[in-house]
């Protein structure tokens, strides 16, 4: 089978076959399998709370979101992610779920920060209960994640076991344009972060909404750059859809919310060149490596 230019039999990029591939490759321990399904869970009802319910953050989320555009595109960051959590947790090997960890790792502590940062604008206090459980729960969350999941890699790096071979490498070309844009992230998602309020946005960012957006981009751009290092098809594929899916959840936001966007803006049109090069690198790389193995 052709794979990136490359002329590679079934047994050869089939993960799951360990007996003829790597068979002292570091397996998935049991707790960070179950954290995977567990943020699975947690990424699915964050979703629906900012992508279905954008326009009623102020009575089913844990802080009031304006504008609503805001809302959806945390939403789609949540539900993107959802894919490579799923399949991820479906893997033998920490190799080919490891791509699901350390974004999510960065995503959670710069959430945590800026929770911390603005925990006035939360709704911790809220008369509403439902958003007040939402407030409490969302803070929990980001106050136990951090920490619980640096104590499963220690756990997980651990296990005895071997690097795998990378059996279906990428093309250089593609680890190139990859490369650009996880760069592209990393680089505007710190400023971003550092200067919530101080960069050009395609809509209006508070300094909350300003950081949180930018740890959706230094996570998804941390992602990125660990589909470059990895250079396997087999162990990056869920990320690619799921990085495909961002993209495609961002364009729908956009014409949900048009009247929100400053379409006059340079960094609107530059936002969404970007956002459809996320849809084609991520569809075009899921499509040829899709058919590595059954998960």
């Amino acid at each position: 089978m052709i794979v990136f230019g490359e002329n590679i039999s079934r047994e050869q990029f089939d993960p799951m076959n360990q007996s003829m591939n790597f068979p002292s490759a570091q397996a998935l321990v049991p707790a960070m399998r179950l954290w995977l399904v567990a943020d699975s869970v947690i990424v699915l009802i964050a979703g629906l709370q900012l992508f279905v319910l954008a326009d009623h953050t102020n009575q089913f989320f844990a802080w009031t979101i304006v504008p609503p555009l805001t809302a959806t595109f945390l939403g789609s960051g949540y539900w993107a992610s959802l894919p490579l959590l799923i399949l991820s947790s479906r893997q033998e090997t920490w190799a080919h779920a490891r791509l699901a960890f350390f974004g999510v790792l960065a995503f959670s502590l710069l959430t945590l920060v800026a929770t911390l940062l603005h925990l006035e604008r939360f709704h911790i206090a809220d008369p509403n209960p439902i958003a007040l459980i939402a407030a409490w729960i969302w803070l929990i969350v980001y106050v136990v994640f951090p920490p619980a999941m640096i104590a499963l890699i220690m756990i997980q790096i651990r296990v005895p076991g071997n690097e795998p071979p990378r059996a279906a490498p990428l093309a250089q070309w593609f680890r190139l344009v990859l490369g650009v844009q996880a760069a592209s992230l990393l680089g505007f998602g710190i400023v971003l972060f550092l200067a919530p309020t101080a960069l050009p946005w395609a809509w209006s960012l508070t300094p909350l909404t300003g950081r949180a957006i930018a740890a959706w981009l230094v996570g998804i751009g941390i992602i990125a750059a660990e589909c470059v290092w990895e250079n396997d098809g087999a162990r990056i594929k869920a990320g690619l859809l799921s990085y495909a899916i961002f993209g495609a959840l961002s364009i729908f936001s956009l014409a949900r919310y048009a009247s929100s966007i400053n379409w006059s803006s340079p960094v609107t049109i530059a936002y969404l060149i970007f956002i459809i090069s996320m849809i084609i690198v991520g569809g075009y790389g899921w499509q040829i490596t899709r058919r590595l193995d059954p998960a």
